[in-house]
């Protein structure tokens, strides 16, 4: 049976001349998540939403659509012609499929089709006064009801009793194309989903540094990109091998440098890899003052190397936050996995918490730069990664 979706956009209804790009962005999202379920999927824009026709399995369509970037809402509809009869009928159809023994309901009628005869408190009282000679156990609440059944008259009408939120957001890949720095750890994955929801598609990058983390760090992470990859269709995954910079560092670097000039290092190569890859920005997962490498010096000394724009989508966020966000999009279970990256291992017991820049130029003085970012560059692996 074909069912109906209306889904609703919030901020794109407010780009102006740019709506069309944004919503035609959505519009390709949506068929992307729908087709492996129904390659006929229709979709249409109209009155500042999108309605999408589908065969597609309904739990189905609500669990993909659930994770698309711009969706603020989508309604599982039923439609009817307008006339008053049929809207009564379809009405109490619609609350039927309901667990409605003992509940309250209301009726809400929109009608922008001013040329219906009646107008919306006539539809809703005689919907109401119908449904409830029809239904036992069911009785009407208008302030705070268990059930609202919403019924838009427009070129037809349309009813439903379902609103499921979505992300809200921009449209993936409509704000471009950064790099993020991921790790395993909670706060990475956390700052990757943020920027997508801006709409900017990512491109992570992973620096593995086996023997001394061990290949389950790596799969780690590919499982953290198969999560969001669900949100963003399918990700591009770099994978660095980062242990003869990190030997070279421990050699040639005084411990209390030693994750100032590994940041460093992988901004280097993040930043060469967006260069190449054609990014704007690099993203990582820093809130300000949460570790030694996160103070403003520290990541002033970061932002040093970067030819281009870092961004930091959590940086004014606490740890309880940012864990509420990995709960909710799913990658907590996975970030607690006891398997630890190299910013975990590598970690001084003294670490240089406000390093002046000039102690940090001083610190690097013995390292062959250029050589390290060409090796990493080399050697880089690639992972295209599906939900």
């Amino acid at each position: 049976m074909e069912r109906l979706y209306l889904i609703s956009f919030g901020e794109i209804a407010l780009k102006g001349e740019n709506r069309p790009f944004f919503e035609r962005m959505l519009t390709q999202r949506i068929k992307q998540v729908i087709m492996p379920y129904d390659k006929n999927v229709q979709l249409k824009n109209v009155h500042g939403r999108i309605y999408c026709f589908t065969r597609a399995p309904k739990e189905k369509v609500a669990e993909a659509l659930k994770k698309v970037f711009g969706i603020v809402y989508i309604c599982p509809a039923v439609s009817c012609e307008n006339n008053i009869e049929d809207i009564k009928n379809t009405a109490l159809e619609v609350i039927k499929e309901q667990d409605y023994y003992g509940k309250t309901f209301k009726v809400e009628t929109r009608r922008p089709n001013k040329s219906f005869p009646l107008k919306s408190p006539e539809v809703n009282a005689q919907v109401g006064a119908y449904i409830l000679s029809n239904i036992e156990g069911l009785k009407v609440n208008v302030h705070d009801p268990d059930i609202r059944l919403d019924i838009e008259i427009r070129e037809k009408t349309f009813i439903y009793s379902e609103k499921i939120p979505g992300p809200g957001g921009l449209p993936i890949g409509c704000a471009g194309k950064a790099i993020s720095l991921l790790s395993g750890g909670i706060d990475s994955p956390v700052a990757t989903y943020m920027i997508m929801k801006r709409g900017v598609e990512i491109e992570p990058i992973y620096f593995h540094s086996f023997p001394f983390t061990t290949d389950r760090a790596k799969e780690k992470v590919i499982d953290l990109c198969k999560v969001l990859a669900g949100y963003s269709g399918k990700i591009r995954l770099h994978v660095v091998n980062f242990t003869e910079v990190l030997k070279e560092i421990g050699k040639n670097t005084p411990e209390e440098f030693l994750t100032i000039m590994m940041r460093r290092m992988m901004v280097r190569v993040a930043d060469k890899i967006a260069e190449e890859r054609g990014a704007k920005a690099l993203v990582t997962g820093e809130s300000l003052g949460q570790v030694a490498s996160q103070t403003m010096e520290a990541i002033a000394a970061t932002n040093e190397v970067a030819s281009m724009p870092i961004f930091r989508p959590l940086i004014g966020f606490d740890k309880i936050e940012i864990m509420d966000i990995a709960r909710k999009i799913g990658t907590y279970n996975i970030s607690i996995e006891p398997y630890a990256d190299c910013c975990s291992v590598f970690v001084p017991k003294h670490p240089k918490i406000r390093p002046a820049i000039c102690e940090v130029h001083k610190a690097e003085e013995d390292i062959d730069v250029e050589k390290l970012v060409s090796m990493c560059i080399e050697g880089i692996e690639i992972f295209d990664v599906t939900p």
